[in-house]
């Protein structure tokens, strides 16, 4: 892993140096754990990676969390204790960087960098997330095998629930919970998010589970999903409670199927993301249901949840191989029910794997 690390930083500096950036700051972020293989708590303490474009980097910690930084192999641990101003002690550094043109990730809060760009004056300050999220969109070995891991987890605990789990009669959230239990047991670091929409509240994409309860015949979309070792599985299955009654319903689940299959086939390195987008929504539009797809068809999954690339109309942007992203169509008619059905996918040299090993097939589940 240290290798891998010092590679990431490494591809930072040569960024920073194209764009005339003297340092870089990253605060604690999907970024930050990219580039020191740590995790950082978001806090009213700063903590932040300094990256110069050259000479060493600087992990400017609050003492209380320094013990998990010990290890740290790129450069200086510089603790500060709570009655420092840290603000100042990364001015200093700066200052002996002699940084000019400072670079900053767009989770470095506010609330430093504006007193920071009150003390350096005549610095210019320049975003630098687009940069690290270049670094980050194509995924190395281990990443993916990180990936694999995380998915695998998330398959078993579906398959858990297709077997133990039971929706007629229990309220969201309770499936919620027990769904929750399984991706816990199955080994995710924790559990993201957990949708389970039932019947009229399933046309919300998003929507949180609540106290409904479920019925007989109710589509229910279920997204689910969180992190093993830091990096994101995500999967959407649409199945019926009890009874398959609406026939509808099973048409445009098998339109969404259909859709999602001809954009995973359509995959491949060089293609435009927005073209993956424009497939997936014409098939839905030969059935009428174009109107009724409201979100992008996917995005990618690594270190975040969602980030690029994002398969969405005006991304002309190619596929390249290592990125891994979504395909997850949809289709919501508010008041009555929705559909999703969502995989991850990695592109690859040849064309495309998916991850996902969960069956597609319309389930009717007790």
């Amino acid at each position: 892993m240290q290798n891998e690390l010092a590679h990431r930083l490494a591809r930072l500096r040569t960024a920073l140096g194209s764009h005339q950036i003297d340092a870089a700051l990253v605060g604690p972020s999907a970024d930050f754990r990219y580039l020191t293989g740590h995790p950082a708590s978001e806090s009213e303490r700063l903590t932040v990676l300094v990256v110069p474009r050259e000479g060493e980097c600087t992990l400017l910690v609050p003492e209380l969390e320094s013990p998990k930084f010990t290890d740290f192999p790129f450069g200086r641990l510089d603790r500060w204790r709570d009655g420092d101003d840290p603000i100042d002690l990364l001015a200093r550094r700066l200052l002996d960087l002699d940084a000019r043109t400072i670079g900053v990730n767009d989770e470095f809060r506010a609330g430093f960098l504006l007193p920071l760009q009150e003390r350096l004056t005549g610095r210019r300050f320049a975003r630098i997330s687009p940069l690290i999220q270049e670094l980050r969109i194509v995924k190395s070995p281990a990443e993916l095998s990180l990936l694999r891991e995380a998915i695998a987890r998330v398959d078993a605990a579906w398959a858990r629930f297709c077997a133990e789990g039971r929706l007629v009669g229990r309220t969201e959230r309770q499936v919620a919970r027990q769904l929750s239990e399984f991706l816990l047991e199955e080994g995710l670091d924790e559990v993201a998010f957990c949708i389970v929409a039932s019947g009229p509240n399933a046309a919300s994409p998003h929507h949180e589970p609540g106290d409904r309860i479920i019925q007989d015949g109710d589509p229910v979309v279920i997204d689910i999903g969180g992190p093993y070792q830091g990096y994101y599985a995500d999967m959407t299955r649409t199945p019926v409670a009890g009874t398959i009654r609406d026939p509808d319903f099973a048409v445009a689940y098998e339109a969404v199927l259909e859709a999602q299959q001809a954009a995973f086939a359509a995959m491949r390195p060089g293609v435009p993301c927005e073209e993956i987008d424009r497939i997936a929504r014409d098939v839905l539009a030969t059935h009428g249901l174009a109107e009724a797809f409201t979100h992008r068809l996917g995005h990618g999954l690594g270190l975040s949840v969602h980030e690029p690339p994002y398969l969405v109309r005006g991304n002309r942007a190619p596929l390249r191989p290592g990125m891994v992203v979504t395909d997850e169509p949809g289709v919501y008619l508010a008041g009555r029910w929705g559909v999703r059905i969502e995989d991850v996918v990695v592109i690859t040299e040849e064309g495309t794997e998916r991850l996902t090993r969960s069956p597609h097939d319309l389930l009717a589940l007790p």
